[in-house]
């Protein structure tokens, strides 16, 4: 198959353009501001606005998210064998942006209920419509990175990009709640606020698959089974190792950020307060990523991602000792300082999955990064759901009902998923990337030796 090439550039060039790694990045700002708004803001929505149950209101997402055990690595898979003129995974961008966003917005209606079954079935109905549309969306648009360019460094780089759209998109998730506000209010505000922001992440999809590009030549589909490819990439040492930190780290962003409203509402007292921290910490986030970028080209990807994670603890750490007599500025500084760790932390292991695709070629003689790229993007929603839903469940037993007077053991809990069990998961992430084996020296040698493998099967031809 020959694939199509939005702007002319060939598979393994040093440099791409800026504009297109700026456009390249719009796709995961609309994905990361609807999955973001989904762990930050949507709990909160569902209790205190909808008035679904706590432990129900958990099982929402981890459901949801369940669907995507099949239908990321399915979907990985049907983009490695795609045949189209128009590219392997290219076209899947204009076929799933209308159902993500109608159903985005479907998920921000009060549905009427008083903790109901009806009630319940609507938002677990939206919400796998939307991890439906979401994995026809993220697992081709991740796959093109290591299609677009084989530099170690370029990798880095777009990630880096990538990573600040995602910052961006998560940004905007944190003002919802004031966009809400600023329709109204209540029901109708939240049921406003979801139609405008489902046009929002559905319409940059046509400008992501205007400018990017898939590997041209011939590339030949698949020949292995899926249930078999599925088992040799999980047998991959490296992947394995790659995908353990890679769920820690997960874990412990989406148990942070499901609890933060909650933590801001009930342990600082101060609710006001949630937005402009989040907003600070999201802006450093992305003023640190083009700088770890610059820093990954002079240092093993491994070492920039331990930096991250012990930063990142010291974040949670703050968290921990935060009281609610704390000046603003304080939380603000707090905030501002973790984000620098929390970006190296989070952008890294997507950088570093290419080199695994790379690797897997070399000895499998195949070209699979769908596959890849959903079991990861698999992971990444599925190991932080199931995470929030045991939170959740923990809280509705502790005593939180949305809306009502909370007593000290829920605040006391709602502090440790916010802190405590994140810092723990950093931690473990950290220790698994200690071992990690394959560096920048690694991935040079298999790029050289698939060069020689292409130049043999090109003289042969």
């Amino acid at each position: 198959m020959n694939a199509g090439t939005g702007n002319g550039q060939q598979e393994g060039q040093v440099s791409l353009p800026f504009r297109t790694k700026l456009v390249y990045a719009l796709g995961d700002h609309t994905v990361n501001l609807a999955l973001f708004s989904l762990l930050s803001v949507f709990p909160a929505f569902l209790t205190e606005v909808a008035g679904v149950r706590p432990a129900l209101a958990g099982l929402v997402p981890l459901i949801g998210r369940f669907v995507d055990a099949i239908t990321d690595p399915a979907m990985g898979r049907m983009s490695d064998g795609t045949t189209w003129k128009a590219g392997r995974r290219r076209p899947y961008l204009l076929i799933g942006m209308v159902p993500f966003g109608l159903a985005f917005g479907a998920l921000w209606w009060a549905v009427p209920g008083s903790e109901g079954h009806g009630q319940f079935a609507y938002y677990v109905a939206a919400y796998v419509l939307f991890s439906l549309a979401s994995t026809v969306l993220a697992v081709p648009y991740l796959a093109l990175i290591p299609e677009m360019t084989s530099s170690y460094d370029e990798r880095t780089s777009m990630n880096a990009a990538r990573a600040v759209g995602a910052i961006l998109g998560a940004l905007l998730a944190a003002t919802l709640p004031l966009v809400a506000a600023s329709f109204g209010g209540g029901a109708l505000g939240y049921q406003r606020m979801g139609i405008a922001a489902g046009l929002y992440v559905m319409l940059p999809w046509f400008f992501v698959y205007a400018v990017t590009f898939e590997r041209t030549g011939n590339i030949e589909p698949p020949k292995t089974s899926f249930m078999d490819s599925v088992r040799s990439v999980v047998r991959r040492k490296s992947y394995q190792m790659l995908a353990g930190l890679f769920l820690l780290g997960r874990i412990a962003i989406d148990l942070a950020s499901s609890m933060f409203m909650l933590f801001f509402t009930y342990r600082m007292q101060r609710p006001e307060d949630f937005t402009p921290t989040l907003a600070i910490f999201m802006i450093m986030v992305a003023v640190a990523l083009p700088i770890w970028a610059a820093i990954g080209r002079h240092t093993e990807k491994r070492t920039i991602f331990l930096f991250g994670c012990a930063w990142w603890i010291g974040s949670q750490t703050f968290l921990f000792v935060a009281e609610p007599d704390w000046p603003s500025w304080v939380v603000f500084l707090g905030a501002a300082i973790g984000g620098v760790g929390y970006a190296a932390a989070d952008m890294i292991p997507w950088s570093m999955l290419g080199e695994v695709v790379d690797e897997d070629e070399l000895e499998s003689g195949e070209r699979r990064e769908g596959i890849y790229f959903g079991l990861f993007t698999f992971l990444r929603k599925l190991g932080g759901a199931l995470g929030v839903a045991v939170a959740f469940a923990v809280l509705d037993w502790a005593g939180y009902r949305g809306g009502q007077p909370v007593e000290e053991a829920p605040v006391e809990w709602i502090r440790a998923f916010t802190a405590v069990i994140p810092g723990i998961f950093v931690l473990l992430a950290g220790l698994v990337a200690l071992s990690y084996p394959l560096g920048r020296a690694r991935h040079a040698e298999i790029l050289r030796e698939l060069d020689l493998r292409r130049a043999n099967a090109a003289d042969r031809s």
